[in-house]
């Protein structure tokens, strides 16, 4: 077996697991946010479900750790209200990235399961632990349960040759394996990451890599411990635990050979962060402020390399510069080293430990018109602000930051350049609709064509929303943030059905996503494939998520109307009388859906 599958089998008791099976998996640690872990608290509250085991179940206040939006504190406090209730610890906003302290405070280890409202949760892949991201039914499931069900994923497996060139950082390592496999190549497996130069990877570089997994759309990307990272865990957890690795014979999906030497330092372009280019060709491209942190590079390491680039030097004029420590332990290290005052010195703004610019509650975000160079995972658009987010390495974050243009540690000039205006953009409302859907399993509704790719969680709800706990409130949001369809809430008719491409819902776990169309009463969503998390989502919450191959036969125009049947996975065009097969629905898809969702299950 495959490391995830030898991990998958080991906490569902069976000898063996195989790629495809539905399996029942037990979880070893089991998080929270502030952001999710409202509606997960309500979920539990109104389904009147208890905790299965407290010790292993933990609230992570990492989204707004400033407590600065009223939406986040009120959050914030029924989730701590409901930890006295039930004995449970809480993270509180002093504490930093809640999938780091996992790992830091010992909570995970080699060869364990965990589960969190933060779709980078495979950030433990880092450590050969299994991480996943979900929605908040899953997780209120996974909390009253201690179980979750699970599809054993196909794991592929890429072997980096060659010797790392001395400029190409962690960062680097993963934007040269986006723009390579990019987003849907490696969707929905699991990836093994092998070679010389993985092996010698530090804790910190491991998690800068195996946290931008998810913008592969992979479920995990797993780099094998070595003794140092096992040595850390044991020191950390204080426990014994035994490692996982894949097994002499282990089968894989696909291998890949990749040559490291190849590797230039690289930069994502606003939008895409598989759409990068070499730094050469961005050098000179003015910005405006620069973010580093997030759960990709706030560690220690991180900030040690932007504090040899800043120290005695000033950040250029006009421009912004943001310091994210992933965890209390990271600022207060950094306190102990000197590297605070060095990049107070430098005009910096150090903000507590969190998340910061990937989650609109505290720094990190831009304005119109605004171009942040960012050390985090994800720049789709809207994702950071209104501005334009480009991803890079800490180093070219730090010199970019003291040159006022995008450039390199060996290139930063005697004097930044002169500032140019930039154009303020405009914001939109939008209006408010609701109807509840129904669970027959033949639907019948007119449709809308999307025939767009990658459409991600920000494009469908964005950000700025995630606090809403009702789903009545959700609809006027949905494709709010998505170019050409920012009226969708307002064309939209009940029994509506969407019919899009490849990839959508990739991104972050946020169940609004989907809540967002139930609350419009769309029935259902057609597309060539889902995001991993984004379709657990649905099926969990019972709204129909279907998979096509190709429906041109069908002559579909915009607002024909189909009829899809549920139990045969067949579409039919009323206006022709055309039919095709979808991908039929697995038995557990359909029994939550008749259910009304997973939390209405019994047993």
């Amino acid at each position: 077996m495959t490391i995830i599958e030898s991990i998958i089998a080991r906490h569902s008791y069976r000898d063996k697991v195989f790629p495809g099976e539905i399996v029942d998996v037990e979880i070893d640690v089991r998080l929270a946010r502030d952001f999710g872990g409202a509606n997960v608290v309500k979920n539990l509250v109104e389904n009147g479900l208890s905790i299965n085991k407290q010790t292993s179940t933990f609230f992570t206040f990492d989204c707004n750790p400033t407590g600065s939006d009223q939406k986040y504190a009120a959050n914030q406090q029924i989730c701590r209200q409901f930890a006295r209730e039930n004995m449970i610890k809480v993270f509180d906003i002093d504490a930093g990235i809640g999938t780091h302290l996992a790992i830091d405070k010992g909570l995970a280890v080699p060869g364990g399961t965990l589960v969190s409202t933060d779709s980078h949760a495979n950030i433990l892949g880092a450590i050969g632990c299994f991480g996943q991201g979900m929605g908040d039914q899953d997780i209120a499931a996974a909390w009253a349960k201690g179980a979750v069900w699970f599809k054993v994923p196909e794991t592929v497996k890429i072997t980096l040759v060659g010797d790392r060139p001395k400029d190409i950082y962690a960062k680097d390592i993963i934007l040269n394996l986006l723009q390579k496999f990019g987003t849907d190549t490696l969707l929905g497996v699991a990836i093994e990451l092998y070679g010389k130069e993985v092996d010698n990877l530090s804790l910190d570089e491991r998690i800068t890599i195996s946290s931008m997994a998810t913008e592969m759309g992979a479920i995990i990307l797993f780099i094998p411990p070595n003794d140092d990272i096992i040595r850390y865990c044991l020191n950390h957890s204080g426990k014994e635990f035994t490692p996982v690795f894949a097994e002499e014979n282990a089968h894989y999906a696909k291998e890949y050979v990749v040559d490291i030497s190849e590797f230039l330092p690289r930069i994502s372009l606003p939008g895409k962060p598989h759409n990068t280019v070499p730094v050469n060709q961005l050098k000179g491209t003015e910005i405006d402020s620069v973010f580093i942190g997030s759960c990709t590079n706030g560690r220690i390491e991180d900030l040690r390399i932007i504090a040899k680039i800043l120290n005695g030097r000033k950040i250029a004029s006009g421009v912004v510069l943001k310091i994210v420590p992933a965890t209390d332990g990271v600022w207060q290290q950094s306190l102990d080293e000197g590297l605070i005052r060095i990049f107070k010195n430098a005009g910096a703004l150090v903000s507590n430990a969190g998340c910061a610019g990937c989650a609109s509650g505290q720094v990190g975000q831009n304005g119109p018109g605004e171009k942040t160079l960012s050390t985090g995972n994800r720049n789709f658009t809207g994702k950071q602000g209104k501005g334009e987010v480009f991803l890079a390495s800490p180093a070219i974050a730090a010199a970019t930051a003291i040159a006022g243009y995008i450039t390199t540690p060996d290139e930063i000039p005697d004097r930044p350049a002169k500032r140019s205006a930039v154009a303020i953009k405009n914001v939109f409302g939008r209006s408010d609709s609701f109807q509840k859907d129904q669970k027959p399993d033949v639907l019948t509704g007119k449709v809308w064509l999307i025939p767009e790719d990658n459409i991600d969680t920000d494009m469908i709800f964005h950000n700025r929303h995630l606090a809403i706990t009702e789903v009545s409130e959700m609809g006027r949001f949905a494709f709010g943030n998505l170019e050409g369809w920012e009226n969708f809430a307002d064309m939209a008719q009940p029994g509506d059905i969407i019919i899009t491409g490849r990839n959508f819902g990739s991104g972050s776990s946020r169940q609004q996503a989907v809540d967002c169309f139930k609350a419009l009463g769309i029935h259902a969503i057609l597309a060539r494939s889902f995001g991993a998390i984004y379709e657990r989502n649905a099926i969990n919450s019972g709204f129909p998520v279907l998979v096509y191959d190709d429906l041109e036969s069908l002559d579909l125009q915009l607002r024909d109307e189909v009829v899809i049947d549920l139990k045969n996975s067949m579409i039919i065009n009323k206006s022709n009388g055309k039919q095709l097969p979808l991908k039929p629905i697995p038995e557990v898809q359909l029994q939550i859906y008749m259910a009304g969702g997973i939390l209405n299950l019994k047993g």
